[in-house]
């Protein structure tokens, strides 16, 4: 059985009663997210899915998503999501990586699902009691096989992430992982978590590898169609929420509301935010103005969300300026990009991590994998970065040219693959300018075909259709010619540093 599958039905029979998913006015008790999962993985069986099928789910955030993942790790199968903010292009190109062996989907995701597995439409019920009513069956699931002892080489949920072309590549994680990121997160105690607003996506690393450990702390997971500040706010007020975790560029629109102060945000103890950068006039002014601790994550979705961290109460030249230091059974070293040599402190380097919870590799991918997986199953981050004099992390850089718009990485290949189909557009390069509100967002810098050039709002428009929101370029220069290094390629870091001469935005 799977590690979510155990971990739920346990939950259960120690607090039945409490509250474990809310959405929209409507949710389960533990008791009831247990039985309704055993309901709909009997459906699920009924249609043929059986233990070690990958099973895609293409669905917004709500009950269906948890329960069909819940549903699925009852019967042994492996669980994949697709955000619901991929262009068809985009997630035909995912779905088409996984080969999943049948697909679960809303009604208006269903546009890029390749032909051939067999897809379940699904419509989100108006309440809890009519979640997945067209694949309930009051019926005792099929158990998986039993081959001895628990198997840590179990797979259980596959996280799509980009390349670094923006090609994308799923990360396997298999009982071994979601156990370790369990014990990692919570220990050996049940039942001590609270509510809790879930901040990312529900098809993102930090939901897929971490639900079996909010089952694990009793959490009630308050969960938002789509995450919006006025929303959050509300919900966090109202709920008591202790701990809220995110993106800079969440907790920066947060802070932006003008609401914000007629909330009674006292109860608020820490604010625990990763998926990229955190300027530090962010951090000063939310850890003022929510008068709470700010944590900065450093992950990945390959090292299973979990990396280094700063302390609630580190001091400023922690907090402001690092990641922290490596969590309790995290490796963190700096070495050589070419060699693998280990660098020594406080020269700059390739950031490789080594953990427990770092994924088994890339799904159907072995080149992939030893590319990112050395032989002890450290991880090539391709970030670069330098441990301080007092220990801690600093992110100096990156290999491939990857920036994180509000926690969302953006490949600029991708981006420009699009752009150059313009008509208007000779050449572009798209590289990024800091935000305070964003972290990073996307520079079109473009040499033009003709007189007539090139609006943002046009190349916005032209590119709209096949790529999400967060890759849209937010500003343009245009420029007579790119500039070029000595072996002819673009110079992105000579148009970083001119970007950065423009200040934050």
């Amino acid at each position: 059985m799977t590690v979510l599958a155990q971990v739920l039905r346990e939950a259960a029979r120690r607090f039945p009663e409490r509250r474990a998913l809310v959405h929209g006015g409507s949710g389960f008790t533990y008791g009831g997210l247990d039985a309704v999962t055993d309901q709909v993985a009997s459906g699920l069986a009924a249609r043929g899915v059986r233990a070690g099928h990958l099973v895609a789910l293409v669905l917004p955030s709500g009950l269906e998503y948890v329960i069909a993942y819940t549903a699925l790790a009852r019967l042994g199968a492996i669980t994949t999501g697709v955000g619901p903010r991929y262009t068809p292009t985009e997630r035909a190109a995912i779905l088409e990586r996984a080969a999943p062996d049948l697909v679960l989907a809303g009604e208006d995701l269903l546009d890029g699902i390749p032909a051939g597995p067999e897809v379940v439409r699904c419509v989100p019920a108006a309440d809890a009691a009519n979640v997945w009513a067209e694949l309930r069956l009051d019926a005792i699931p099929p158990a998986p096989p039993v081959t001895g002892d628990q198997d840590p080489d179990l797979p259980e949920t596959v996280v799509f992430t980009s390349g670094t072309t923006g090609t994308p590549k799923g990360a396997l994680f298999t009982s071994r992982q979601i156990a370790a990121i369990t014990a990692m997160d919570t220990g050996d105690r049940w039942g001590e978590g609270g509510p809790q607003l879930v901040a990312t996506g529900l098809p993102h690393v930090g939901f897929m590898t971490k639900l079996a450990g909010y089952l694990k702390s009793g959490a009630t997971l308050h969960i938002l169609g789509r995450w919006r500040a006025q929303d959050a706010l509300r919900v966090v007020a109202r709920e008591r929420i202790p701990y809220l975790g995110g993106v800079a560029a969440q907790v920066s629109l947060l802070l932006g509301r003008p609401e914000f102060e007629r909330y009674d945000l006292a109860h608020v103890r820490g604010l625990i935010v990763g998926g990229g950068p955190s300027p530090a006039p962010l951090v000063h002014e939310a850890r003022t103005r929510f008068g709470a601790g700010y944590s900065i994550r450093y992950s990945s979705t390959e090292s299973g969300g979990l990396g280094t961290l700063t302390a609630f109460d580190a001091p400023d030249s922690e907090a402001l300026y690092t990641v922290g230091r490596p969590r309790p059974g995290t490796e963190v070293d700096i070495r050589d990009p070419k060699t693998g040599a280990i660098r020594p402190a406080g020269e700059e380097g390739q950031i490789c991590l080594r953990s427990p919870a770092v994924m088994a590799g890339y799904w159907r991918d072995p080149a992939a994998s030893a590319a990112a997986l050395d032989a002890e199953g450290r991880l090539r981050t391709g970030d670069l970065g330098r441990i301080d004099e007092a220990g801690c992390l600093r992110i100096t850089g990156r290999m491939t040219e990857m920036y994180i718009r509000g926690g969302y990485n953006v490949y600029p290949q991708e981006v420009e693959a699009v752009l150059l189909d313009h008509p208007d557009v000779a050449s572009v390069a798209v590289i990024p300018r800091p935000s305070r509100v964003m972290g990073e967002i996307g520079v079109a810098v473009v040499v033009s075909r003709a007189a007539s050039e090139p609006s943002l709002a046009a190349l916005r428009a032209f590119a709209a259709t096949r790529l999400s929101a967060h890759k849209l370029p937010e500003a343009i220069r245009i420029v007579p010619a790119l500039p070029l290094t000595g072996m002819d390629k673009v110079d992105r870091r000579s148009l970083t540093q001119q970007e950065k001469s423009f200040g934050d935005v």
